[in-house]
């Protein structure tokens, strides 16, 4: 009986091991995929076109435009998404998966579509464009229109990485506070939300990413001011791969550096809460 036990855990061992080999390979020809492009653009572009591309005004004002369009239209959504993503995960109620469709709507639509969608949404003869004007500003044509179109494509992002963090919560926690005499909003700022905190944090950090990266949208409903992917498409177009390539080199920098310093900020601020 030990014998066979053994030759039986040998055989598992054996098999295991084969199996994380094929794996280990097969993974390694995806993550060559992935980096090899990425390699190779940064290899094939010379440090004096990065520096001299580094200190156009055109291109800096560009990432900066991109950074902080992304970063408002992060936070302000919040505000809607999170709420939203707290009653998905914890109630029941008619039509909700009609409500969790609509949301991934904006992910599996092309975004050129959405961009048209969003400019006849925000055009002159709009609701919100005749409001917009009225009150002497107008989305198309503005970072605005920029940020709407940043948040159209991102924010299912956002909404479901929240939602599974606050599913992820135990209800029994919330239920004792509650019986304990904490009212729904104290429960949810002290309990609900510090424990689904992280999944938010990686929502955001998504939203951010992906707004930073979008163009179809942004495209139709605003080409100037122009965001970096813009840019570099108009240069692309323009000039050719040469005077393309160092803009998304900078830009790929600039996006990995700003990930880091999101994400080790909101690790300490977690840490410390």
């Amino acid at each position: 009986m030990p014998s066979k036990l053994s030759n039986s855990i040998r055989d598992f061992n054996q098999s295991f091991s084969w199996f994380r080999l094929i794996a280990s390979l097969l993974g390694g020809v995806l993550l060559l995929f992935i980096i090899s492009p990425i390699l190779g653009m940064v290899f094939a572009t010379p440090l004096e076109s990065l520096i001299k591309t580094a200190g156009e005004d055109e291109v800096q004002q560009s990432i900066w435009l991109t950074i902080w369009v992304a970063m408002a239209a992060t936070l302000i959504f919040a505000i809607l998404s999170i709420p939203l993503a707290y009653l998905l995960a914890r109630f029941e109620f008619p039509l909700k998966r009609l409500v969790l469709g609509i949301i991934d709507l904006p992910v599996v639509i092309p975004h050129s579509a959405a961009g048209i969608a969003l400019l006849g949404f925000m055009a002159r003869d709009s609701f919100l464009g005749k409001t917009s004007s009225s009150l002497g500003f107008s989305f198309v044509g503005t970072s605005g229109g920029i940020a709407l179109a940043m948040a159209f494509v991102s924010v299912p992002f956002l909404i479901n990485y929240a939602r599974e963090g606050f599913a992820a919560v135990p209800e029994r926690l919330e239920k004792a506070a509650l019986n304990l005499g904490a009212t729904p909003t104290r429960v949810f700022f002290t309990i609900s939300l510090p424990l689904a905190w992280k999944s938010i944090v990686s929502g955001l950090i998504m939203m951010f990413a992906r707004g930073m990266s979008e163009f179809g949208a942004v495209i139709v409903v605003a080409y100037h001011p122009m965001i970096t992917p813009v840019l570099i498409f108009e240069r692309f177009g323009s000039f050719g791969l040469k005077y393309a390539r160092p803009v998304a080199v900078l830009f790929i920098g600039v996006c990995l550096l700003v990930f880091v310093l999101v994400r080790l900020i909101a690790r300490k601020e977690h840490r410390d809460a």
